[in-house]
């Protein structure tokens, strides 16, 4: 293949292209404008890791991540139970026993009743003895009985009007009521009744 000579134009008939005459400086590839998104993403990226940083240094210090949730305190923890002092439950001393009044008992005011006086046998007192049951000397042999018990004023006679069902022994006044209870038990007579029309303060009736 010849070569071509300084100076001398090249009659190829292929002719002149953009690489014959390559520009002067660097040639490279082409490259087009970046985009705003694309300039501004490192300062992006270094703003992010400056605030995961301060949240990891906040997080250190303080002991808390946003992250987590603040579990509530339980109820045992929450509410305290009142601490019970022994003191106030322990046993008074012997002392304290001791210096402790004790309760006064109220005073017992005397009874404003009046008493009763007790019952008075009068063995003076006349006692009429009635014979109801018709059998001749009966009310004697019962008076016999009474003034060997101490009575001084007995009587014995027949009846003259109505007569009770069964042995019985009147009182006219209260005040013959023990008199007639003590005649009725010296002649074994359980029946003793308050009668103000008796023949006698204190008046028997057998009917036996």
């Amino acid at each position: 293949m010849a070569s071509i000579q300084a100076g001398q134009t090249d009659k190829s008939p292929q002719g002149q292209d953009e690489f014959d005459n390559p520009p002067k400086g660097p040639v490279g590839v082409h490259r087009g404008p970046k985009s705003l998104w694309i300039r501004a993403l490192p300062y992006l990226i270094v703003i992010l890791l400056a605030v995961v940083c301060g949240v990891g240094v906040w997080a250190g210090v303080s002991g808390f991540l946003p992250w987590q949730q603040q579990k509530p305190a339980t109820t045992s923890q929450a509410i305290k139970k009142p601490s019970i002092s022994r003191k106030s439950t322990s046993t008074p001393s012997k002392k304290a026993k001791e210096a402790t009044p004790a309760p006064s008992s109220p005073v017992q005011e005397p009874s404003q009743t009046p008493s009763t006086p007790a019952p008075v046998i009068d063995k003076n007192t006349r006692v009429l003895i009635v014979n109801g049951t018709g059998v001749s000397g009966y009310a004697g042999s019962k008076r016999q009985i009474l003034v060997n018990a101490g009575y001084g004023a007995v009587t014995a006679s027949n009846p003259t009007g109505s007569l009770p069902s069964a042995d019985v022994v009147w009182y006219q006044n209260e005040a013959d009521r023990a008199t007639a209870q003590d005649v009725a038990a010296q002649l074994g007579i359980a029946r003793v009744e308050q009668l103000a029309e008796a023949g006698s303060p204190v008046e028997v009736v057998l009917m036996r």
